[in-house]
């Protein structure tokens, strides 16, 4: 079975983030940026089955600051093969990084795609059921678990009070994982280091960036401070009166 996964990596929102001189897309001179929580989760899950069922694992990027030493961490964790686009992304949409991804795909014919759900940057979809459209194979979102058997696989999906769906998905299919089946594992950095010796990322240049389809930002602001919420003295009648006439101000009476 052949596994691969394509990763992207969005802005650390622990960082103060600021508005460029355009006012339309975010300041990328000191912006940092990490590995999108779901993709590392789909990684770990590439793993699990790799090491569950045999085959071979590739783990795929665009080029960004931190991206050799997370695919480094990939092979250590046990991938197979590593690919970096290389080339200028900045301003690309998931539109774009979704054709890019699927022509890569369409060459070297996963059975298996791999994707984090979402992301938190995502403005005009979701990578996974985009690419699975450019693709033209089944896409399944929300996974938690996955079992393959033969030329399928059954993915798990929860639902709340305690809920589990599976839904087979014969291959080639595309998956947006939720969650791996058990969280992303530690490797240790002497490890990462023995792994970068002996291991070589693939680099090739990435292709023109086609944008459409996409939202278009016209303008971004940064949120305003709003008023601190009010309390509501008295009994109920008194307190119900307060709300309606609070409502019938800003008109949703």
């Amino acid at each position: 079975m052949k596994i691969a996964v394509p990763i992207k990596f969005v802005p650390d929102l622990v960082e103060e983030l600021a508005i460029d001189a355009s006012g339309a897309s975010l300041d990328t001179s000191w912006l940092r940026l990490i590995i999108n929580e779901f993709d590392d989760h789909a990684v770990e899950q590439a793993i699990l089955l790799k090491e569950r069922s045999g085959g071979q694992a590739t783990v795929m990027a665009v080029e960004a600051e931190g991206v050799d030493d997370f695919l480094f961490t990939a092979a250590a964790k046990g991938a197979d093969q590593l690919i970096k686009l290389t080339g200028d992304s900045a301003g690309a949409n998931n539109h774009a990084l979704a054709r890019v991804y699927a022509a890569l795909l369409k060459e070297l014919q996963p059975d298996l795609v791999l994707t984090g759900v979402q992301a938190h940057n995502d403005l005009d979809g979701s990578i996974g059921p985009l690419l699975a459209e450019y693709l033209g194979v089944p896409f399944v979102g929300y996974v938690a678990g996955i079992n393959a058997s033969g030329e399928k696989v059954i993915a798990r999906k929860e639902y709340p009070g305690g809920l589990v769906a599976e839904t087979e998905v014969k291959f080639p299919a595309v998956l947006g994982i939720q969650a791996a089946e058990q969280p992303p594992r530690y490797v240790a950095y002497s490890k990462i280091r023995q792994v970068m010796g002996t291991t070589k990322i693939e680099e090739r240049p990435l292709p023109e960036l086609d944008s459409s389809g996409g939202a278009t930002v016209s303008r971004m602001y940064q949120p305003e401070a709003a008023e601190h919420a009010a309390m509501i003295e008295g009994g109920a009648d008194e307190a119900a009166d307060k709300i309606i006439g609070i409502l019938k101000e800003l008109g949703a009476l």
